[in-house]
């Protein structure tokens, strides 16, 4: 996957959210989800929340990639994993409750925007810098990810979760 058709794929991701907003009605954003504990309003808050984890973590890949300390970085996340769901659980819950499905999408747009600016800014030699990731946290993290790969999860996460929603 190349830089423009990862920002072609969250920009897709942008737009399919905005319609899920609009065709969403009450009784549809209080629906389980297939497959999670949460409501379809709290897994559309945890798919705007994976964009912003990646909005977070890149500081943190071109750091660690450069200095090349993150094998031990990532085995200490992989041990606290049960720690980190519960908080990922909660915090989409919480999530779900105080910010408005139109918020949600406004939060989304920015948040693309955002990483859409950096991805366009990167240099092939800062798309290539690697590090390694706690595996018990994702499915989608790899043992070893490129920064291109972490702009790329944003939207593997959003595709597993959508297919998730109950919203008809």
């Amino acid at each position: 996957m190349d830089r423009q058709q990862i920002i072609d794929e969250m920009r897709r991701a942008q737009t399919d959210f905005h319609g899920l907003v609009d065709r969403s009605g009450a009784a549809d954003l209080r629906r389980r989800t297939d497959g999670t504990r949460w409501t379809n309003r709290q897994l559309m808050f945890h798919m705007v929340f994976g964009y912003l984890i990646v909005r977070t973590l890149m500081p943190l890949v071109h750091l660690l990639g450069r200095l090349g300390w993150s094998r031990r970085f990532a085995a200490t996340l992989n041990a606290a994993w049960r720690p980190f769901h519960r908080i990922n659980y909660l915090g989409s819950c919480g999530g779900g409750l105080v910010l408005s499905p139109r918020r949600m999408a406004g939060l989304m747009d920015l948040t693309i925007r955002a990483l859409t600016r950096r991805l366009e800014g990167e240099t092939p030699a800062q798309l290539a810098l690697t590090m390694h990731f706690p595996t018990r946290w994702d499915p989608y993290f790899r043992p070893t990810m490129s920064v291109l790969d972490v702009y790329h999860y944003g939207t593997e996460h959003y595709d597993h979760h959508h297919r998730q929603l109950t919203i008809r």
